[in-house]
């Protein structure tokens, strides 16, 4: 029977993350999929690596904005209807979680992982000859109005508090930055401590190819196959069967397949999100990602063009596609930004995984010796991948802890 001393499930950048982590700890470590690395939900992501990140999503609290949305009019955010009676306990509790008080424990909570992030990927980045990827321009947060300058007042407050940097610009002042958008919003924050990257795939698999440089192994199987043999875990690869003392489920969306069956059952809900990359007209160009807050979404350069990532979609992880969000930003982001023909032909959906209180689980399986979760990191799972894994190999290795754990417990749900 094969072993090894770890196994972990999932190999987008979260996963290939703590493979890597793992193996630079000189554990023998299998990364395990049933797809190649980096090719699901860490694919289609905005790019940015959010150090400045404070706060989570806010719940939209205007009634305006609540009724765009019911009518399907909003460009931020869609739903199936079929979704939300499954969905909406978890979404009351998220706007239970957005509140003034509970994002500051956010901020406080997340805090040592957002601050380590970028620093992490670096260090990565060197090891796996990817920094030609990085750039640290950091981003762009645009305002139309003087209403959805003013409702971020509180992020910007906390900021200078701690000392993260950021700029308040004009919209003069950012078109100095970024001479192709167009003067269709009144002010403008830039927070030069986020990072991005110009491939996140690309990334992800430079990571893989270093985890398999360090004598990592990376395997086809279906993570469902998971289960006790004896005092070990055991999955079914192509390759046939791998025992394990540790292992680690870093799935993502598909956490639950596997962790339901085993009775940990955690209120994972799904925002699923669309790209589409395009071609800029004439000579415009972006340095930067930009996101226009007003209609939620974000413009990035990618090597394949400028991506156009929308809002959040509540509705089942696995129904049909239906990017209709674009039909509701594309004014707005042509508008903005002289988009041309598309790239592609291809619209990419994924599906981020979220907890209601916007925070990861990182640590132990309640009840299962051996099994370890990382999964849940919604919007940020390119953003806290590396610092993830960093995480995980102290906890499996029994290092001290760079951070407290305890926030991210699966514990914390068991109220």
């Amino acid at each position: 029977m094969a072993r090894t001393d770890a196994i972990v499930l999932g190999a987008g950048i979260v996963g290939t993350s703590i493979a890597l982590h793992l193996v630079k700890r000189g554990l023998s470590v299998a990364l395990v999929d049933r797809r190649g690395t980096g090719e699901e939900t860490s694919y289609g992501n905005t790019g940015v690596l959010e150090g400045n990140t404070l706060f989570p999503h806010a719940f939209p609290s205007s009634f305006g904005a609540l009724a765009r949305i019911a009518l399907k009019q909003a460009p931020e955010a869609n739903y199936h209807l079929s979704a939300l009676p499954k969905i909406a306990p978890w979404l009351l509790a998220y706007r239970a979680n957005t509140t003034p008080e509970r994002s500051l424990a956010f901020a406080e909570a997340m805090r040592p992982l957002f601050s380590r992030a970028v620093a992490e990927h670096e260090a990565l980045m060197a090891e796996a000859s990817a920094t030609r990827y990085l750039r640290k321009d950091g981003w762009i947060k645009l305002y139309r109005s003087d209403e959805t300058f003013a409702a971020t007042a509180r992020e910007r407050d906390l900021a200078q508090q701690l000392g993260l940097p950021f700029r308040v610009l004009s919209g003069e002042e950012a078109r100095v930055l970024e001479p192709s958008l167009a003067p269709v919003f009144r002010h403008a924050v830039h927070w030069p401590d986020a990072a991005s990257v110009s491939n996140p795939l690309a990334v992800t698999k430079a990571y893989a190819a270093q985890f398999v440089f360090l004598g990592g192994l990376i395997l086809k199987g279906d993570a469902r196959t998971l289960h006790r043999s004896g005092t070990n875990w055991r999955i079914d690869t192509e390759e046939g069967p791998l025992d394990t003392k540790d292992a680690v489920v870093a799935l993502g969306p598909w956490a639950q397949d596997l962790l339901d069956p085993l009775g940990i059952r955690l209120p994972l809900a799904f925002k699923r999100g669309y790209h589409r990359h395009f071609r800029p007209r004439g000579n415009a160009g972006l340095t930067r990602p930009i996101v226009d807050t007003d209609n939620g979404y974000c413009l990035t350069p990618m090597e394949q063009g400028i991506r156009l990532t929308t809002g959040a979609e509540f509705a089942n992880r696995d129904a049909a596609p239906t990017p209709v969000q674009f039909d509701r930003l594309m004014p707005a982001a042509q508008e903005l930004f002289p988009l041309g023909e598309r790239a592609e032909a291809r619209t990419w959906m994924g599906s981020r995984p979220c907890f209601a209180d916007s925070r990861p689980v990182i640590g132990r399986a309640p009840g299962q010796s051996g099994l370890w979760l990382a999964y849940g990191h919604a919007h940020w799972g390119l953003t806290l991948g590396p610092v993830t894994g960093h995480l995980v190999a102290d906890m499996v290795t029994g290092a001290t802890p760079f951070c407290d754990p305890k926030p991210y417990a699966a514990e914390r749900f068991a109220s």
